[in-house]
């Protein structure tokens, strides 16, 4: 009986990694997808309409869902989180983002973007109280140096302003200064209330575009026009959710650090979809992406 106690508890500890290192993998799959859908729509939207139009789609899908569970509103304690991580993450984490390569080449802005999860990791150390894992820290320093590897391969005859340059550090900060405000807000509230609501309040902090999402949505092609829907349904609406699914069962900086996986499946994309051969360059970084990965998700011995 003393055997078997320990055992069933690590049978439902296993059960339970495995659901969210499934749940980390959609949302990775899915955001490195959205590089492909803001290629599509990128020509034809500016960075506040296809914020908008993106947010728009996404919350009609989160809001028919939690129709369907019936969840209402979340607690009280959980709407200071929820606004936070709305407004920075959701609404200007993607303005900026969409704005900021627009003005310097891919290669610049995913080394720029990809200090997000080192700031994870920092700030929820000591304001998470989560600490400074050793395994952490050196698989997000291998991470880093594969996605610095990545966009240096990418960058080739780029370009970089120095407002695109700042543009892309403001995504990272919201990003990170989002994950951590989203994680207090995942005790007191479920994956989905957190994630729909927040994605309200990045919708209506984007309401100031809708002039321009609707000119340009009566120009745009149709395939541009469903890259926006694809962008909001699937990256938005469905990753988010399995994020903060994860999210609330982990720590901030491991789900940050899982997040290098996404220059990786980048790559492979734009070599699948758009033909796109990687370099030999390409490939290094994704290695040392992956290698960096497999470190901070390791378990210190004997936990």
């Amino acid at each position: 009986m003393k055997q078997t106690m320990p055992n069933q508890a690590e049978a439902v500890q296993s059960r339970l990694d495995r659901r969210t290192m499934a749940a980390a993998g959609v949302t990775v799959l899915l955001w490195a997808s959205a590089f492909v859908g803001i290629r599509g729509a990128a020509p034809y939207f500016s960075p506040g309409a296809l914020a908008l139009g993106r947010l728009l789609a996404g919350s009609a899908v989160l809001g028919v869902i939690l129709l369907v569970r019936r969840e209402g509103l979340p607690p009280r304690a959980a709407w200071p989180g929820i606004l936070v991580s709305g407004v920075l993450w959701f609404g200007a984490y993607t303005v900026a983002l969409n704005w900021g390569e627009q003005e310097v080449d891919a290669g610049t802005a995913a080394m720029v973007v990809n200090i997000g999860p080192l700031l994870i990791a920092l700030l929820g150390g000591r304001l998470l109280g989560e600490g400074f894992p050793p395994r952490l820290l050196a698989g997000m320093a291998v991470s880093f140096g594969g996605a610095v590897v990545v966009g240096i391969s990418m960058s080739g005859q780029g370009h970089a302003s120095v407002t695109g340059v700042l543009l892309c550090l403001a995504a990272a900060v919201t990003y990170a200064v989002g994950v951590l405000s989203q994680k207090p807000a995942l005790r007191h509230a479920s994956a989905l209330q957190v994630t729909a609501f927040g994605c309200f309040v990045g919708t209506a902090a984007c309401l100031p575009f809708a002039g321009q999402l609707v000119s340009q949505a009566a120009r745009a092609p149709l395939a541009a026009t469903l890259d926006v829907v694809y962008l909001g349904v699937f990256p938005t609406a469905v990753a988010f959710t399995t994020w903060a699914y994860a999210l609330a069962r982990t720590t901030a900086g491991k789900m940050g650090a899982t997040t290098y996986l996404v220059p990786v499946l980048v790559v492979l994309m734009a070599w699948a979809v758009l033909g796109e051969v990687p370099g030999w360059l390409s490939l290094l970084g994704g290695l040392l992406c992956l290698a960096g990965v497999a470190v901070s998700r390791r378990r210190a011995p004997g936990r």
